[in-house]
């Protein structure tokens, strides 16, 4: 037992050596977030690669009412290619706390909810910036499947000025428009 013990310990010492260092990320949320303006489609540009989304192009996240008053999310994309496999999945969002609606939690998996914080978000609500309180995750979000270049370079800069490594960005393959 005295060993079992021993071991266990050890490979929590090993693991929490293995974690990223904590790197400091500004996780401001924009200051004025309408849930109704927020609503529809949104074509995903750029993401910080991860298990859920690995290999899909053409994703997009479409955000509506439920009957509950929670939202519903719809995420859709392809496998590896635009005309491949379809892939979808439907979660939900709530947001938790009315006074800072633009921190929202989003779950796909029964009680499990992650964050999804509004770092950025244009006025008229055509582009979005996600985040969340971990430096792992991060999306560029726009309302058309192509987002102008020059628009592109000043979001990553936002993102660059707000301490995220640019080198895990991933752009996203979108239908042409």
């Amino acid at each position: 037992m005295k060993r079992l013990i021993i071991c266990i310990i050890t490979m929590i010492m090993i693991l929490n050596s293995c974690k990223s260092q904590d790197v400091k990320i500004d996780k401001t949320v924009v200051k004025n977030f309408n849930i109704e303006k927020y609503l529809g489609t949104w074509y995903e540009i750029s993401r910080f690669d991860h298990s859920f989304e690995r290999d899909l192009v053409g994703v997009t996240a479409t955000y509506s009412f439920r009957e509950d008053g929670k939202i519903k999310v719809v995420n859709k994309g392809f496998k590896k290619t635009l005309g491949g496999e379809k892939s979808e999945v439907e979660g939900k969002a709530k947001i938790p706390n009315p006074e800072v609606p633009s921190k929202l939690k989003v779950s796909f998996f029964w009680f499990f909810y992650g964050d999804y914080f509004v770092l950025e978000l244009d006025e008229n609500y055509q582009w979005v910036v996600v985040g969340s309180k971990s430096d792992k995750y991060l999306w560029i979000l726009s309302r058309s499947p192509q987002m102008d270049e020059i628009l592109y370079n000043n979001l990553l800069k936002k993102i660059k000025k707000r301490g995220y490594n640019l080198n895990d960005l991933i752009r996203i393959e979108q239908k042409k428009i």
